[in-house]
C-alpha cells in the first residue's frame, strides 16, 4: 500500500490514501509559504495537535465545507460543536496517553511541551500525535520543545516517519530537533515550522540527526510512502 505525504506548509500534511485522505494541522490563510487555499483542500478527517492561530485557525471552514471528521483535544471538539465554531458535529475527542481507532487505522494522543489557545480561549493541552495510515505509522510532534520522553514515543509506536519542529523561538530549535529525531528513532525526519516568518529560523543546517534520512520538503511538495 502506497500513502502519499504532501508537505501543505508551515506545519501542515496531507496524508493519502486510495480512500482516505487525513490532513494535519492545515494552515494556509495567510500562510506565506502555503501554496494551496484553504478552500482548495479536500479531506475526509483534520487532525490537529492543538489550538494555536498557525494550526488550527482554517479547521473550522475546512471541516464545514468538507464535512470531515476532526480528531482533535476534547477542548477543541468543544469549539468546534459550539455555535462559534461552526456547530461541527463530526469530532472525534482523545488526550495525551489516548488511542482513537479510526476507519484509516489509528490516531493516538501523545505529549508535547508547548501551549494552545484561540482567540483567548483555552483549548486543553497541545499535544503530538502518531497517524497510523496506508500501513505506515507517523509522530507528527506538534510544537513542542525537547523532552526526554521522546524515546518512550519512539520505543511504544514504532514509527517510520518522524515530523518534527526546529524554528526555535515557539518550538525546538535544529540542533535540539537532532536529539529528538535520535530519540525517536525513525528511520526518516522531517523538519518543519521553520522559514514561515523572520522570527523562526531560516537555516536549519545544523539538523543533523545521525543515522536517520532527513527529507526537507518545501510547500507543495509530496513524497509516497510504500
Amino acid at each position: 500500500m502506497t500513502l502519499k505525504l504532501t508537505f501543505l506548509g508551515h506545519a501542515g500534511y496531507l496524508l493519502e490514501t486510495a480512500n482516505h485522505k487525513v490532513a494535519i494541522d492545515p494552515y494556509l490563510t495567510d500562510n506565506p509559504v502555503a501554496v494551496m487555499k484553504a478552500e482548495e483542500l479536500d479531506c475526509t478527517h483534520i487532525v490537529v495537535t492543538h489550538g494555536h492561530f498557525d494550526h488550527f485557525a482554517d479547521v473550522p471552514a475546512i471541516a464545514k465545507r468538507t464535512g470531515a471528521t476532526v480528531v482533535a483535544p476534547v477542548e477543541i471538539c468543544e469549539y468546534l460543536s459550539s455555535d462559534e465554531g461552526g456547530n461541527h458535529e463530526k469530532c472525534e475527542p482523545g488526550a495525551p496517553g489516548g488511542k482513537i481507532v479510526t476507519d484509516f487505522g489509528f490516531v493516538a494522543f501523545v505529549q508535547a511541551m508547548h501551549g494552545s489557545s484561540f482567540k483567548g480561549r483555552y483549548m486543553g493541552p497541545a499535544c503530538g500525535v502518531v497517524v497510523q495510515i496506508g500501513g505506515k505509522k507517523l509522530y507528527h510532534a506538534g510544537d513542542t520543545a525537547l523532552f526526554s520522553d521522546m524515546k518512550l514515543i519512539g520505543e511504544n509506536f514504532v514509527p517510520d516517519v518522524a515530523i518534527l519542529p526546529v524554528g526555535d523561538r515557539f518550538t525546538m530549535g535544529p540542533e535540539l530537533a537532532t536529539q529528538a529525531a535520535e530519540l525517536v528513532g525513525a528511520p526518516l525526519a522531517i523538519p518543519c515550522h521553520y522559514g514561515t516568518w523572520p522570527a523562526l529560523a531560516q537555516d536549519i543546517a545544523t539538523f543533523k540527526p545521525v543515522g536517520i534520512e532527513v527529507r526537507d520538503l518545501k510547500a507543495g511538495e509530496s513524497i509516497e510512502l510504500v
